[in-house]
């Protein structure tokens, strides 16, 4: 609801007292008369306006949606932080210290400014974005206030105009009359004297003229425009004048108008816009705002939410939460939709005609074009371009194809890409970046699998954090017979490869031996990580190394990944595993609740007991040691050497039980690297079968039933037996006189 239907005969009677002043005689009429024609007009106009301008309905909406149901606040940044002069290398340099991935290039550290507040503050305004940033929303918005302020007491908009929203690409014709234009939007209403009415209200400067779209203006009209809107400005400067261009087709030309740009929405934002869009009442039983927002917010969406900063793809990502209540498993489905309402679906809906450089280069060829750009920068981990480099890339892929037409330039193509479709956007002067880092990791993804780069990529990258999200959606566009497969052997073969050391197989082979047979209903391989993480963590706190705590928390994230099924027992018992640890980690031994921790033990044996990971431990016997070593803690205080004692025992007796000792455990900073990395690309791999259209159930399989095991061309260094000795238990504590 805009609130202007059930307020509409308020708001008409408003207007009508104002429309009086400036027409006060209508022919020989009467004042009543005349009263009730401006009256009908005036609700006519505010009808019109809402069915006009109110009612949203994009991306194949079935119903359309109120404006103001959905609206939310927008922010404007500054005219100094639309466009910097910082190089390309200067934001690389910013980028990465932030390492924030939605503020690639983004002016928006900035003050923001309500977009309100601005309007209310100037006379004159011009308002930048991108495609889809919400400029004429906003000014759809700004005309509801002011058509407010014939009714309310407190509105937001302070001043009493009455607005005119005229759609720019309209303005095709080499003659262009703006007062009649206005003339013909109160006239087809039914108001009086239509043309000297307007006249009289610019005279007096009772209009808002908001002049959506200079960029949607036919190209070869848009000098006759500029100048046309600017003597209208000048002739009549006592109205109030808001205007929207994209930033990049934007050259100036509006002396009087103060530019700002569009902020990128927020956290606070997009959870609004969330609110908004699901507030039905069926919507507010279900709570179903807030799970998207919660949904949107895990860490695997953290792509996806990059894209929600943007309003048109916030309304998309809105709209697919909507239709299944979730987001799809497949995000590079989500991401390839998301990239082609920037090149194609935006512009339909806008009604704008791509300009005739366009003819010849098809959407798939743009689209190979962009992921070419795309994945030549991320090899040289470059984020932002010249306009240099991204024309001779555009050049090179044209003359690299046959049929695309030689009469292409360069330059106009990368024009027309910022213009249209935002995809390529100048963040400062001459540097240049992908709107969202989102689409380059998508792009990257489309050309290692349109190009088979996918197998050097992996050996080069897989252990290179900014490559996960690529390596990610890479599976779900290997569509082919042999799908995923090539691709998930890769990945295995490459973290095989950090398999090389003997302690480390050493290692693994031990955990294949205490877990085989085991009567835990557990995937294999989680049990194998069990194990492996429960040496570690025990060693760690018996030598005190805290080093290699990245270690301990990549074997949890791929035990939980392996086995989701059984991801929560799992996950208990290992977060035990370090409440143990942490219990006995103290910087001071006086510091060290020694019972505290036995107790600890116990819990945790008996927890390990009803897992039934591990064959070699036996957990009653444990379980019995432990109880009697908590028994022999003196009831008096105890001393720091003493508690060191016990401390020392409580974790002996667990390495005995394990069959193994502790000095064996003694990882190298490089074994404890190479180690992690394993169970790194492990989970990655894992994740990537995850989220892979078509996968071999056979090569899965095997690659599954090797993970976490003795790589086969070690075979015999597997057959070496454990060298470790089993650690006999200490002498008894002397109790304290």
């Amino acid at each position: 609801m805009t609130g202007l239907e059930l307020l509409a005969e308020p708001v008409a009677e408003g207007i009508t007292s104002f429309a009086l002043d400036l027409l006060p005689k209508v022919g020989g009429k009467a004042i009543s008369d005349v009263k009730n024609l401006f009256f009908n007009a005036s609700r006519k106009y505010v009808d019109t306006y809402r069915k006009r301008h109110c009612q949203l309905k994009v991306l194949g909406m079935r119903e359309p949606v109120d404006l103001a149901q959905i609206y939310t606040g927008v922010k404007f940044l500054d005219e100094e932080d639309i466009l910097g002069f910082e190089s390309p290398q200067a934001l690389e340099k910013r980028y990465r210290q932030t390492r924030f991935r939605s503020c690639i290039g983004r002016r928006n550290d900035g003050e923001k400014r309500s977009g309100i507040d601005v309007a209310n503050e100037k006379q004159y305004l011009m308002v930048l974005g991108g495609p889809g940033a919400g400029k004429s929303t906003f000014l759809r918005k700004l005309g509801l206030e002011a058509l407010s302020t014939f009714h309310y007491e407190h509105q937001t908009y302070n001043h009493r105009q009455i607005p005119v929203l005229l759609e720019l690409k309209r303005f095709e014709s080499d003659h262009i009359d703006i007062h009649q234009l206005i003339a013909e939007e109160f006239g087809n209403c039914g108001f009086p004297a239509p043309s000297e009415f307007v006249h009289n209200a610019l005279r007096q400067g009772k209009l808002l003229i908001l002049l959506d779209g200079l960029d949607e203006v036919p190209t070869t009209n848009l000098e006759n425009v500029i100048c046309t809107l600017q003597d209208f400005v000048d002739r009549y400067d006592q109205n109030r004048f808001v205007a929207s261009c994209r930033t990049a087709a934007y050259h100036g030309g509006f002396t009087r108008f103060s530019d700002v740009g569009m902020a990128d929405f927020d956290d606070e934002q997009i959870k609004q816009f969330i609110s908004n869009w699901f507030s039905s009442p069926q919507d507010l039983e279900r709570a179903t705002s807030q799970k998207c927002w919660e949904i949107l917010q895990e860490s695997k969406n953290a792509a996806a939410k990059e894209l929600a900063h943007t309003p048109l793809l916030l309304t998309f990502l809105c709209l697919v939460y909507d239709r299944s209540q979730r987001f799809p498993t497949h995000r590079s489905g989500l991401y390839q939709k998301a990239l082609r309402i920037l090149l194609e679906e935006w512009a339909a809906e806008k009604r704008i005609n791509r300009d005739e450089i366009y003819e010849g280069l098809s959407l798939e060829l743009e689209e190979s074009l962009l992921s070419e750009i795309a994945y030549a920068g991320f090899e040289a981990d470059q984020l932002f371009f010249s306009r240099r480099e991204l024309t001779n890339q555009i050049k090179d892929f044209l003359a690299s194809n046959l049929n695309v037409p030689n009469t292409l330039d360069g330059e106009a193509i990368l024009q027309a890409i910022e213009v249209q479709q935002g995809i390529l956007v100048e963040r400062a002067e001459d540097a240049y970046s992908f709107s969202h880092l989102t689409l380059q990791e998508y792009l990257t993804a489309q050309c290692l699998a349109d190009n088979d780069h996918w197998d050097k990529v992996i050996s080069t990258y897989a252990l290179d954090r900014r490559w996960r999200e690529v390596l990610l959606l890479a599976p779900g566009l290997l569509t082919g017979k042999q799908g995923a497969n090539n691709f998930l052997e890769a990945l295995e073969h490459r973290a095989q490869q950090c398999l090389k050391s003997i302690k480390l197989q050493q290692l693994i082979h031990w955990a294949t031996a205490v877990t085989t047979d085991s009567l835990g209903c557990f995937n294999p391989a989680a049990k194998r990580i069990s194990a492996i993480y429960l040496a570690l963590a025990l060693n760690r706190e018996l030598t005190r190394e805290l080093a290699h705590t990245h270690t301990l928390e990549r074997a949890r994230s791929l035990a939980l990944v392996v086995d989701p099924a059984h991801a929560r027992a799992l996950d208990i018992s290992l977060a035990r595993t370090l409440n143990l640890n942490n219990e006995l980690t103290r910087t001071h031994g006086q510091d060290l609740d020694i019972t505290r921790a036995i107790t600890r033990g116990i819990t945790l044996t008996k927890r390990f007991a009803r897992l039934n990971i591990l064959t070699s431990i036996n957990c009653l016997d444990l379980l019995k040691m432990l109880q009697k070593l908590k028994l022999a803690i003196p009831t008096q205080s105890t001393s720091v050497h003493q508690k060191q004692i016990f401390q020392t025992r409580l974790l002996k007796l667990w390495f005995s039980h394990l069959g193994i000792s502790p000095d064996d455990w003694q990882l190298s900073s490089t074994d404890a690297q190479d180690l992690a990395d394993y169970f790194y690309l492990g989970e990655l791999m894992v994740r990537c079968k995850q989220l892979a259209v078509r996968v071999s159930p056979s090569i899965w399989t095997g690659i599954e039933s090797r993970l976490v095991t003795v790589p086969p061309h070690h075979h015999l260094l597997a057959e070496t037996p454990w060298q470790g000795l089993q650690s006999p238990l200490p002498p008894p504590i002397p109790q304290q006189a």
